[in-house]
């Protein structure tokens, strides 16, 4: 689950939300499952998705980064005796943990579950006090190595480009004259700096530290990444007419798969004034609309559905294209290897 910046769900302030598996219907639908598939589910979560495409009769192979997630999962493991696997990996990886004849299906819901936000040990959330940590694999750099690690103009642009944050330097620099006298620790030691220097307006719909926090959120799991390296993985896991659907929750997310399935057409993008060079076979053709949102509905009953866009297509006879990370465009960053404390 990501939340949308800008927006006024309940996640948006980090408080509660109870888990519910966003376009459940129209995932399952773009997906046909069925007997004698095998769907990857790359974002297990609380196993939503999941348990929709066993109750249809395919197996899954379901993946998650978060050990947590894995071990709460062993139960519908074992009701599921022979139909679902359970694997500790990241869906970047997905194609390692494909079958030998490829995948049918694969369903990716990006971003952070609720329960990882309602785990205030978990750092997520600043609505409740914890470690400033946001790993959603327990391991590696944490959120706190970041604030007390990176230098000014490598916070700016992260608060930038992953947050859309608009008082960036404002808050970054505060954030370095702050840790020079005491290293920032929890959730709610950061959200108060932030929140006194951007003081909340009686027209702000979400709290001034949101933005941060998603973003340093997003650099730590370097989940922009991993949704590319998720896709080209997809692109080579998949089996001629296996149908690859992903659920996002920002402007963020959805520009990298609108990217990638948009060069992935086969379609020129080039310039009116350029010649075309050579036409490419398409690897995936779109299955429906190019994009699907949530009813009023549902986005009623679930919030986090608001911003939810959903995105699928079918994968072709024509061979994988080779991983080309620059079709993204994505902002060139620190290092996380460099900011650990």
């Amino acid at each position: 689950m990501v939340t949308n910046p800008g927006g006024d769900s309940a996640e948006a302030d980090g408080g509660p939300v109870r888990h519910i598996p966003v376009l459940l219907a129209e995932v399952v639908k773009a997906l046909v499952p069925e007997p004698g598939k095998v769907i990857l589910d790359g974002t297990f979560g609380a196993g939503g998705y999941t348990s929709a495409l066993l109750a249809a009769g395919a197996d899954v192979i379901a993946l998650d980064r978060d050990p947590t997630a894995i071990a709460a999962g062993q139960s519908l493991v074992d009701a599921h005796a022979g139909h679902l696997t359970l694997v500790h990996s990241q869906f970047s990886k997905l194609a390692e943990h494909a079958p030998e004849g490829g995948l049918d299906g694969i369903v990716l819901d990006i971003g952070v579950s609720s329960m990882q936000i309602d785990e205030a040990e978990r750092g997520f959330s600043f609505q409740k006090n914890g470690p400033l940590d946001m790993r959603m694999s327990a391991s590696g750099v944490s959120a706190a190595d970041v604030i007390n690690n990176a230098k000014l103009a490598d916070l700016i642009r992260i608060f930038v480009f992953l947050g859309e944050e608009k008082q960036a330097p404002r808050i970054a620099h505060a954030i370095e004259k702050r840790r020079a006298e005491k290293p920032f620790e929890t959730t709610r030691d950061l959200a108060g700096l932030i929140e006194l220097v951007t003081p909340r307006k009686a027209k702000d719909k979400i709290h001034p530290a949101t933005r941060v926090f998603q973003s340093l959120r997003i650099f730590v799991n370097d989940e922009l990444g991993e949704l590319a390296e998720a896709l080209f993985a997809a692109e080579r896991a998949l089996k001629p007419g296996g149908r690859l659907v992903v659920v996002t929750f920002h402007s963020l997310e959805d520009r990298i798969v609108k990217k990638f399935l948009t060069d992935r057409s086969g379609k020129s993008t080039g310039s009116r004034h350029m010649p075309v060079v050579h036409e490419r076979a398409a690897t995936f053709d779109a299955i429906g609309k190019s994009v699907v949102s949530a009813g009023e509905a549902e986005a009623e009953l679930n919030p986090r559905a608001r911003s939810a866009k959903l995105r699928a297509a079918v994968r072709t006879m024509a061979a994988a294209e080779p991983a080309d990370m620059s079709i993204f465009e994505l902002p060139s960053l620190a290092t996380l290897a460099k900011l650990g404390g």
